[in-house]
């Protein structure tokens, strides 16, 4: 009982005249967990070892405090605590980083509730109720994590053990997608769709979830803009390949025959969630997910969201005041893409373009809606652009915008094909490419081999 009470003097004294200690604990250390005289002496010593890359002495610590603007009162009892911290004491390094750690996540957890009471209060006038779970996950979560990075040689065969592992990809239909992303897309990822108001961002994300069904897999798709029906309405038109426009007149018996020809096609789990727009966000679907687990058993393998911008911020009020759209749609996008790490899935969502880039036929990461703080997030974002002569041959073009997968400048532009009434985008011929291709793009091709000069992908004749 009494090093738990004496705590915040021990690892003071440690942080003053144990190195070791220090650059150990020091990344994990809040000033917040302390109180009182003991933030005060902390702060120095932190702001010192920052500044100098060393320990401070006593006396240095003396001169340092003499600097702070603050009552006789606090800088008397700082100078007294700093007198009886001087003297390294014996307790054991590995026992006191112990000990410390558990404090560190007693006092996370505390300052979390007390952080929430203020929310539920209304007193954080820039936090929402959703912000809760966050916190205090984040508190929960608080540990001395020993890892420091990778190191070059000694990790070596671990990174060669990467290079070659296979990864779990949720593979597209589409030829030129799979080329970009190198076989589909991975877990804990966020990709984002750009286009303006018409041009296919909900056919693009039903198309797919289509595709993904038909592999077997479970997909989630959240709608804040479309009802469950008109979703669901699309996703019929693509799996049956039946015009949209006929699907009110079919017979009850036909579309009967066609559900049961695709439920016995061994196609997955598709549950379709519709929230009022801009009334949910990331605690909303996090809550939907853990519910449709124990209630349905259900865990999709891919999750759409259609579409990000009329999301909401859990961690934040709605734009207005001192939020503005880039850090408030910044904020949707990193919740989301955390979300996609939690339940570790893929998500797919869109955004809009930007009224000047609406009838752009080039379109760029500057004419993302709102905010360019969610390029900046995402894993994978590209433009899906229409223009009259596209149209006319049943074509959308795709432009690659940002790419964490492969280089952005392979295969920069191509194109799809695009049946508008039956929900469906297709591959082309290659010679429907030709006219997109920039010169620089990469063949579908390895650059080079290892030891030969034949086209055989292998390392057999690589020599050192």
């Amino acid at each position: 009982m009494e090093i738990a009470n004496q705590l915040p003097t021990h690892i003071l004294n440690h942080l003053l005249n144990n190195e070791d200690y220090c650059r150990r604990v020091v990344p994990y250390l809040q000033k917040e967990y302390f109180d009182g005289t003991h933030k005060t002496v902390f702060d120095l010593i932190v702001k010192f070892v920052a500044k100098h890359n060393k320990l401070p002495t006593s006396k240095v610590l003396d001169l340092e405090l003499r600097k702070i603007d603050a009552p006789d009162d606090v800088l008397n009892n700082a100078a007294k605590l700093i007198g009886e911290i001087k003297v390294k004491s014996d307790i054991d390094t590995e026992y006191l980083i112990t000990e410390s750690e558990k404090w560190c996540k007693d006092k996370a957890v505390y300052n979390a509730i007390m952080d929430s009471i203020q929310i539920i209060d209304g007193k954080d006038t820039e936090r929402s109720d959703g912000a809760i779970p966050e916190i205090l996950s984040k508190a929960l979560g608080v540990s001395f994590d020993q890892a420091i990075g990778h190191d070059y040689i000694d990790n070596a065969d671990d990174r060669f053990e990467f290079y070659n592992r296979v990864e779990d990809k949720i593979p597209f239909d589409l030829e030129y997608f799979n080329k970009i992303t190198k076989g589909g897309l991975p877990n804990k990822t966020l990709n984002i769709a750009l286009a303006g108001t018409g041009v296919g961002k909900s056919l693009f994300m039903t198309h797919c979830a289509s595709h993904v069904l038909e592999q077997g897999k479970n997909v989630l798709y959240i709608t804040l803009e479309m009802s469950e029906e008109k979703v669901a309405e699309r996703i019929d038109a693509n799996l049956m390949d039946v015009p949209i426009q006929n699907l009110d007149t079919m017979p009850k018996n036909v579309f009967d025959t066609k559900i049961q020809k695709i439920a016995g096609a061994s196609i997955g789990k598709l549950i379709i969630k519709e929230y009022p727009t801009g009334s949910a966000h990331a605690g909303h679907f996090r809550a939907l997910l853990n519910e449709l687990k124990l209630k349905k058993n259900f865990m999709p393998d891919m999750i759409y969201i259609d579409y990000l911008n009329i999301c909401s911020s859990s961690r934040m009020k709605g734009m207005g005041g001192s939020i503005n759209s880039y850090t408030y749609i910044k904020a949707i996008a990193e919740e989301l893409r955390g979300l996609a790490v939690e339940f570790d899935v893929p998500i797919m969502s869109a955004t809009q373009t930007t009224r000047s880039g609406f009838g752009n036929t080039d379109v760029g990461l500057e004419d993302t809606s709102e905010s360019f703080g969610l390029p900046a997030t995402a894993d994978l974002m590209f433009a899906l652009i229409s223009t009259e002569e596209l149209e006319e041959l049943g074509q959308i073009m795709v432009k690659q915008l940002k790419n964490r997968y492969n280089d952005v400048s392979y295969y920069k532009r191509f194109v799809v094909g695009i049946d508008r009434s039956r929900m469906k985008l297709y591959d082309v011929e290659e010679s429907a490419q030709s006219d997109i291709m920039s010169d620089s793009s990469i063949p579908d091709k390895p650059i080079a081999t290892w030891g030969n000069n034949d086209s055989k992908d292998t390392f057999a004749d690589f020599k050192i």
